[in-house]
C-alpha cells in the first residue's frame, strides 16, 4: 500500500525539483566542456580567449539592448549566454581550477538570480489563473443552484395548482350532483367550464 503512495509522490517531487536544478546543470556542463577544451589545446591560447571574449561581450550588449526594450526573457537569455561564454573562455584558457570554479559559482548564482524572477512571475500567473478558474467554477455552481431552486419551485407551484384545481373540480361536481346547483353560472361569470358540466346538465334535465 505504501509503495503505491510513495511512487507517485516521489515522481511528483522529482518533476517539481528538476527545473530548479537547470541553472546549476547548465553552468556545470559549460565548466566540464571548457576543461575538456582546455585539455585539447585551449590552455593559454590567446586566439581562443579573444574569440570567447568577443562572443561574451556581444551577448552582454544584446542583453543591454533587450533590457531597454523591456523584453525580460530575451534579456535573461542574453546575459546568461554572456556569463556562460565568459566561464567557458576563462575555464578553457586558465591552467588551474581556482579561477574557473570561482566564475562557475558566480555564473550559477547569476543564473539562479535571473531564473528566480521568472519562477516568481510564473507562480503569480499560475495562482491568478487558478483563482480565476475557481471564481468561474463558483459562479457556475451558484447559477446551477439558483436554476435548480427555480425549477423546483415552478414544479411545486404547478403541482399545487393542479392538485387544487382537481380538488375544486371534484368538489363542484359533487355539489352539482346534489341538485339545485347550476355550474353554467360559473361559466357565465368568466370561469372556465368545469369537467362534469355536461353530466350535471343531464341530471338537471332529468
Amino acid at each position: 500500500m505504501s509503495t503505491h503512495t510513495t511512487g507517485p509522490t516521489a515522481r511528483h517531487w522529482l518533476a517539481a525539483a528538476a527545473p530548479k536544478a537547470g541553472p546549476a546543470l547548465a553552468t556545470s556542463t559549460v565548466l566540464i566542456l571548457a576543461r575538456i577544451w582546455n585539455a585539447n589545446g585551449a590552455e593559454h591560447s590567446a586566439g581562443d580567449a579573444a574569440l570567447m571574449t568577443v562572443l561574451a561581450t556581444a551577448a552582454a550588449a544584446a542583453g543591454v539592448i533587450a533590457s531597454r526594450s523591456h523584453d525580460g526573457i530575451l534579456t535573461a537569455t542574453a546575459f546568461t549566454a554572456s556569463g556562460g561564454l565568459t566561464l567557458a573562455g576563462v575555464a578553457g584558457y586558465a591552467d588551474g581550477l581556482s579561477l574557473p570554479l570561482l566564475l562557475w559559482a558566480l555564473a550559477t548564482a547569476l543564473a539562479y538570480g535571473l531564473a528566480a524572477r521568472h519562477w516568481r512571475t510564473d507562480h503569480r500567473e499560475l495562482l491568478s489563473h487558478q483563482r480565476h478558474i475557481e471564481q468561474r467554477r463558483e459562479e457556475h455552481a451558484h447559477i446551477e443552484r439558483v436554476e435548480t431552486l427555480r425549477a423546483r419551485t415552478q414544479i411545486e407551484v404547478a403541482r399545487e395548482a393542479s392538485t387544487y384545481a382537481s380538488a375544486l373540480a371534484e368538489a363542484i361536481t359533487a355539489r352539482a350532483a346534489l341538485g339545485s346547483f347550476d355550474p353554467t353560472h360559473l361559466t357565465h361569470a368568466g370561469l372556465p367550464e368545469l369537467p362534469g358540466t355536461d353530466r350535471t346538465k343531464e341530471i338537471h334535465r332529468a
